[in-house]
């Protein structure tokens, strides 16, 4: 019948058309409040989670942990690391501190002294603080594997006691090397496990017990230590870039061009690192292979003082007597090892010496004034006027 509603069947209901898109209103209506309802809830957990850890407050919580941006990595790469050690609260954080800090980018590759739980803003600024860095090793031209004492009361320090307090600081961690373990690796451990170069490995394991084995097998430089790795570790990074030093300069070829073996020359240079005055390395190395070729004794007062408990310039007529591995007024040749270590200016000196028939030299004066003769009678004179200018006054 005209007019009259049509009847929809639903089960024992009767629904109209506006009945039915009446529901579909509201259960479209009920299905958006629901996953606003959802997305709300999720938003506010993250941000909680957020307000949570996303930072730590103060400059941290005691416990030292060290951390090491490595040579051509950013700053930026550091985060996920602190974050997942418990050093910052959050990468974001820490990447939010560094952006906000115009002095980030100048903070260098090296290893640095942080604490857990610090705040990202502290963290940053610890890794600007110089006093946060582990301080590099500084090896100069001429230094020696162990401490020499030097009439008068003064110390030198070695190289091994230069490492321990490179990585351990004024407060060493319980963890960090020592110079009892960096004596017995250096005495002890296979040379080859140890990086030192084929031309020398069958010297060093000849010396196996000795700690001076490894004498002059560090080049001059400065290294950044690990202050948490351990003394073989440490000796065989130290080692290991010091024979690319060293192979860089074609010490294999250039040995034989001056009639010594790698080894040889390395020794060899050595007592010109200990002999000469800057700028005369290259004819104190002409006198020392002149005197081999003749051949006559070297009879440097560095190779007697390498094996005595206290050194000064001056030696006597008993320390000169002395047998040791490398005093060479008591034995003809080169000293068994290298008696410090030498720079890569001393290795070029050997590998490329002056020319001249100059057997003798002498510092003769305060300022490094060095003499070179070819006589014993010219010597002798300008021996005196060292011993006249006070350059060989004795304490003994």
């Amino acid at each position: 019948m005209a007019g009259r509603p049509q009847e929809l069947p639903q089960g024992d209901l009767t629904v109209t058309p506006r009945q039915a898109a009446m529901r579909r209103t509201r259960s479209t209506a009920v299905l958006v409040a629901s996953l606003l309802l959802i997305i709300g809830l999720i938003a506010w957990i993250a941000i909680a989670r957020g307000n949570n850890v996303s930072d730590y407050e103060g400059t941290g919580n005691g416990e030292e942990q060290v951390v090491q941006i490595k040579e051509g990595a950013s700053l930026s790469a550091l985060g996920p690391e602190l974050e997942e050690r418990g050093i910052v609260a959050s990468d974001n954080a820490f990447q939010t501190a560094a952006a906000n800090n115009q002095n980030a980018d100048n903070i260098q590759p090296g290893f640095y002294r942080l604490q857990g739980e610090m705040s990202a803003e502290s963290a940053v600024d610890a890794l600007l603080d110089p006093q946060q860095r582990v301080t590099p090793l500084q090896v100069y031209g001429g230094a020696t594997l162990m401490d020499i004492n030097i009439l008068g009361g003064q110390k030198r320090l070695g190289i091994l006691t230069m490492i321990q307090q490179a990585a351990c600081g004024e407060k060493p961690a319980s963890d960090c090397v020592n110079l009892e373990d960096l004596n017995k690796v250096a005495a002890d451990a296979d040379p080859e496990t140890l990086g030192v170069p084929e031309w020398a490995r069958e010297t060093v394991a000849g010396r196996a017990g000795d700690a001076k084995r490894l004498e002059g097998l560090i080049a001059p430089g400065e290294d950044v230590i690990d202050p948490h790795a351990s003394a073989e570790e440490i000796l065989t990074d130290l080692i290991t870039r010091s024979a690319k030093q060293y192979e860089s300069t074609d010490i294999v070829g250039r040995a034989k061009a001056v009639g010594l073996t790698p080894y040889e020359l390395l020794t060899a240079a050595s007592l010109v690192e200990r002999e000469a005055p800057a700028g005369e390395f290259d004819k104190v190395a002409r006198v020392i292979l002149n005197r081999l070729d003749e051949p006559m004794r070297l009879e440097f007062d560095s190779t007697v003082n390498y094996g005595l408990p206290s050194v000064e310039v001056a030696t006597t007529d008993e320390d000169r007597g002395r047998v040791t591995p490398w005093n060479t007024y008591a034995m003809d040749g080169l000293p068994q090892t290298p008696i410090a270590s030498p720079s890569i200016e001393a290795i070029e000196a050997m590998e490329h010496p002056a020319e001249g028939n100059w057997l003798f030299f002498v510092t003769v004066d305060k300022d490094g004034t060095t003499i070179f003769n070819d006589t014993f009678e010219q010597h002798l004179n300008d021996t005196q006027r060292a011993v006249d200018s006070g350059v060989l006054d004795s304490q003994r």
